[in-house]
C-alpha cells in the first residue's frame, strides 16, 4: 500500500523546531509529510512544500500587507490568513489522485483560531487534528459541528522539552496512523440503507432507543443527535443531502437558543428539513427545558423559584420554561413545519415530554404543557397530520406510535 501523506500546516517562522520534530515523528511512523507554511515573516525554519507567499496569494493577499507588530491588526491578519489556509487545503484535496490522508496543526490561541476554520470545512471523516493549548477548555468555537480532533498540548507550543516532546510524538504517531488507515476507514461509511436522523436528550433516551431499534430491524440506518447543540450538525447534514429522513423528537435547543442557554443549536434549527423537503415527523420532547452549567452559573433573571431548577448533574442544570415560553416554542415549531413542502406529521405525548415530567418527578403535571399543545393545535397547517397520544413520551406505546407514523410518511414519500 502506498504511503499516505499528512498535511502539516503551521507558522514555520515561530514554531519551526516543533514542526520539524512532528514531521520527523510522522515519517518514522510510516507516513509522508506535506508542509504548508502559514507564517507571515517569510522566514521559515525549514523549507515547506507550499510557502507562506503562495498561501497568502490563494486569498488574493500579499505577505507584506499582513505583517504587523501591532496588536490592533493581529486579529484581522489572523482572519485573513485563516481564509487563505482554508482555500489552500480545499485546493489540495480537490486535486485528482491526491494521496493525502490527514491534516494536522499545532497552535496556541492565534494558531488554533487560524487553522480551525479551514479544518472544519474539510470532509466528514477526513482525519483532522490540532494540538492546542485551548483543548482543555470549551472547544465548540473551534470544532463547531465538524469531527475535528483537538489534543491538549499541556505545555505551551514554545520549545521542545520532555513533556512537549511526549505529547507531540503521540499526536504525530496518531495522525500518521489515521492517515495510513484512511482508505480503510472510508469503507465503513458505505452503504445503501436509508439514513434517518433522530434527536435525543438524556431524558428522552428510552423513546429514542426503542424507535432506533425498530427502524434498524426494518432496514434503516439511524443516526442520533444529542440535542445539546448537535442539532446544528443535523441541520448541516440534512442540507448536504446525507440524511434521508428525520424524526425530530427532542427540541430543547429551541428554548435554549431563546434564553441564552448552553444547549443552543442556533437560529437555523428546524430549517433544513423545510429547505430539502425530506420526510419528517416532529414531536415535542424536552421542549419545556433549557439549560445552564452548575447552579452558580445560572443568570440571575432565571434563578427563580418558578423555574423549578433540577440539577441534572454537577455540571448541568435544567430550568422549566414558563407558560408564555411554551407558547413561543409552539409557534416556533409550527411556523417552521408549516413551510415544509413535503410529507410530514406531528405527534404529541400528552402525559409528559421527558423524564423530568414523569409521575413523581419535580416537573410532573401534564396540564402544565397545555399552552404548548394548544398552540400547536391552533397554528398547525390543517393538512398536516397531528397525532395526540395519551402517553408519557418514554412509554413504549408512544415510541411505537412515533415509528409507525414515520413509516407511514416514508412509504408515501
Amino acid at each position: 500500500m502506498a504511503k499516505k501523506s499528512v498535511i502539516l500546516v503551521g507558522t514555520l517562522d515561530t514554531k519551526g523546531p516543533e514542526y520539524e520534530f512532528v514531521k520527523a515523528r510522522i515519517q518514522e511512523a510510516g507516513a509522508d509529510v506535506f508542509m504548508i507554511d502559514a507564517g507571515v515573516s517569510n522566514k521559515p525554519y525549514f523549507k515547506p512544500d507550499i510557502g507562506a507567499e503562495e498561501v497568502a496569494a490563494e486569498a488574493g493577499l500579499k505577505l507584506e500587507d499582513l505583517y504587523s507588530t501591532s496588536e490592533s491588526t493581529r486579529g484581522p491578519a489572523v482572519k485573513k490568513l485563516s481564509e487563505a489556509v482554508a482555500l489552500t487545503l480545499k485546493k489540495l484535496l480537490a486535486k485528482e489522485g491526491n494521496n493525502f490522508g490527514a491534516v494536522m496543526a499545532l497552535g496556541g490561541t492565534g494558531g488554533t483560531a487560524m487553522m480551525a476554520p479551514g479544518f472544519r470545512e474539510l470532509p466528514l471523516g477526513f482525519p483532522k487534528l490540532i494540538v492546542s493549548t485551548m483543548a482543555s477548555g470549551n472547544t465548540r468555537e473551534y470544532v463547531g459541528t465538524s469531527d475535528m480532533l483537538m489534543m491538549n498540548s499541556v505545555t505551551d507550543i514554545a520549545g521542545l522539552n520532555r513533556i512537549s516532546a511526549l505529547v507531540l510524538a503521540n499526536a504525530a504517531h496518531a495522525v500518521a496512523g489515521m492517515a495510513q488507515s484512511y482508505e480503510t476507514t472510508k469503507k465503513y461509511a458505505k452503504g445503501s440503507k436509508p439514513l434517518i436522523a433522530i434527536t435525543m436528550f438524556g431524558v428522552t433516551t428510552p423513546c429514542v432507543l426503542r424507535i432506533r431499534a425498530g427502524l434498524e430491524e426494518r432496514g434503516f440506518d439511524v443516526i442520533t443527535f444529542h440535542a445539546v447543540g448537535q442539532g446544528k450538525a443535523m441541520e448541516e447534514l440534512i442540507d448536504a443531502g446525507v440524511i434521508d429522513g428525520v424524526i425530530d423528537l427532542t427540541l430543547p435547543e429551541i428554548i435554549n437558543n431563546k434564553n441564552g442557554g448552553i444547549f443552543s443549536a442556533g437560529p437555523d434549527r428546524m430549517n433544513a428539513a423545510v429547505r430539502t423537503g425530506i420526510p419528517q415527523v416532529v414531536s415535542l420532547g424536552a421542549a419545556e427545558c433549557f439549560n445552564f452549567g452548575p447552579l452558580t452559573s445560572i443568570p440571575e433573571q432565571y434563578n427563580k423559584p418558578e423555574r423549578k431548577i433540577i440539577v441534572h448533574n454537577p455540571q448541568i442544570t435544567s430550568l422549566l420554561a414558563t407558560q408564555d415560553e411554551l407558547v413561543f416554542v409552539g409557534n416556533y415549531v409550527t411556523e417552521h413545519i408549516n413551510r415544509h413542502p413535503g410529507r410530514l406529521a406531528v405527534i404529541m405525548p400528552l402525559l409528559g415530554l421527558d423524564k423530568y415530567q414523569a409521575e413523581g418527578s419535580q416537573w410532573y403535571g401534564p396540564e402544565y404543557n397545555e399552552p404548548l399543545y394548544q398552540t400547536v393545535r391552533d397554528t398547525l397547517r390543517k393538512d398536516i397530520e397531528l397525532v395526540e397520544k395519551k402517553n408519557f413520551i418514554n412509554d413504549p406505546e408512544f415510541a411505537d406510535a412515533t415509528m409507525e407514523l414515520f413509516l407511514k410518511i416514508w412509504n408515501n414519500k
